[in-house]
């Protein structure tokens, strides 16, 4: 084998293989139980004009519980050697986080600020942080982008798109 094939070892700091397996496995669960439990409250079971609405839904609830459950039962129980490599280096993890928890951010803004004006915060943060761009690139670009995407659709197209629970953008009659 290369070098470069070589398991990378979970001393070398990291989260292992073996505890992302886990974790994927319960949060698999817990999704399939929730559609389980669901699915049987709208009813999972054949009733006299044919399948209710939970039937399916039930059933591929089950699977997902039953495949997690393996999957579970491997990770802890299954090869050793799992155990000591290395899913992600916490230096890799950083750089990850670096964007998703502003992506989460930015899908909260959404909500609070609507699409126009939280992209143009998105944009102008992630060109300054990141791309290290000056202030005032930063946020004329934001502004632009946001800017073209407002006319494009909420003019030309005449498709509003959401504006936020405290819609910002209401002072300009949109």
């Amino acid at each position: 084998m290369s070098e470069s094939s070589q398991p990378v070892e979970a001393a070398s700091g990291g989260i292992s293989t073996r505890t992302m397996e886990i974790v994927v496995a319960l949060a698999l669960l817990a999704i399939g139980s929730l559609v389980v439990y669901d699915s049987h409250r709208l009813g999972s079971s054949w009733g006299s004009d044919g399948p209710e609405a939970g039937y399916f839904p039930f059933y591929i609830g089950l699977i997902i519980c039953i495949s997690s459950a393996v999957i579970l039962g491997q990770a802890i129980w299954g090869k050793v050697g799992k155990r000591s490599t290395v899913f992600v280096e916490w230096q890799s993890l950083r750089q990850v986080l670096a964007v998703l928890l502003p992506a989460l951010a930015y899908v909260f803004g959404i909500q609070v600020i609507g699409l126009y004006v939280a992209s143009a915060i998105y944009i102008a943060g992630f060109m300054r942080w990141l791309g290290k761009y000056s202030w005032f690139k930063s946020i004329a670009l934001g502004v632009i982008i946001a800017a073209v995407s407002f006319a494009t659709f909420e003019i030309w197209f005449q498709v509003p798109l959401f504006k936020g629970a405290f819609d910002p953008l209401s002072r300009l009659g949109y």
